[in-house]
């Protein structure tokens, strides 16, 4: 599974690339609200020059010409630009045309299996159903996982599905366990999937022994040196 992270912070996706786990990135509006002293259009490009892997930029328009006038020029920042419409039936609309002309579409805000089928005949390259918000509405949003991922290896569809609205590591495992074929999650819960309470405290203690031990060698190490130098001098030598 691959994991994108859903951020537009910069040092958070730079933070991640370190780590060797980043796949790609996924972007909105709201995302981008939290950041400051850039454009969207500077911020993406920054965002491409960090990963090759997919960058998602989502389209703020509702109509479809409005659509594909700002998805065409976020397709002209960087080859791995990819498209972020919503679904509906604009959406619709404008992937099938971004299709047709070569640029590479998520289609954002899925929340059944049905829409997800849709977006992938209409050409989306990406299908987002949103887990979290699922959840918030006592619905269980792994199953609309699980279903298109059937969906599309039943019928062969060009297209992945990626885990959205990810708010816990519980939802990454669970994404994992569903055969996702991408999971998009925040930079909090990238770094609580990295650490756990025994691995924190093991590695503690691994370093307080190591130390100790070091301690133990130098005054080893330094009595031999004062017993040789307190040793007296053989004649002769």
């Amino acid at each position: 599974m691959k994991i994108f992270l859903d951020t537009a912070d910069i040092e958070e996706i730079r933070t991640v690339a370190r780590w060797g786990v980043l796949d790609g990135v996924t972007t909105n509006p709201s995302l981008f609200a939290k950041t400051s002293g850039s454009s969207y259009e500077e911020v993406l490009q920054e965002i491409t020059k960090i990963t090759s892997g997919p960058v998602s930029a989502e389209v703020v328009a509702e109509d479809v010409e409005g659509m594909l006038n700002e998805g065409r020029a976020f397709a002209k920042l960087a080859p791995n630009i990819v498209v972020k419409v919503p679904m509906s039936e604009e959406g619709l609309e404008a992937m099938s045309t971004f299709a047709e002309e070569g640029i590479k579409t998520n289609c954002t805000l899925i929340f059944t299996a049905n829409q997800g089928l849709l977006a992938a005949k209409a050409g989306a390259s990406l299908l987002s159903p949103f887990v979290g918000r699922l959840d918030d509405i006592n619905q269980d949003g792994m199953i609309v996982i699980r279903e298109l991922v059937e969906i599309v290896a039943i019928h062969e569809l060009e297209t992945e599905v990626l885990a959205a609205s990810i708010r816990t590591p519980v939802h990454m495992t669970q994404a994992a366990l569903a055969g996702a074929h991408v999971a998009t999650l925040p930079f909090k819960v990238l770094q609580q999937m990295v650490h756990h309470p025994l691995t924190d405290k093991g590695i503690k203690q691994f370093r307080a022994d190591w130390d100790k031990t070091r301690e133990a060698l130098a005054e080893q190490s330094q009595q031999k040196k004062q017993e040789v130098a307190a040793a007296p001098t053989q004649p002769g030598s």
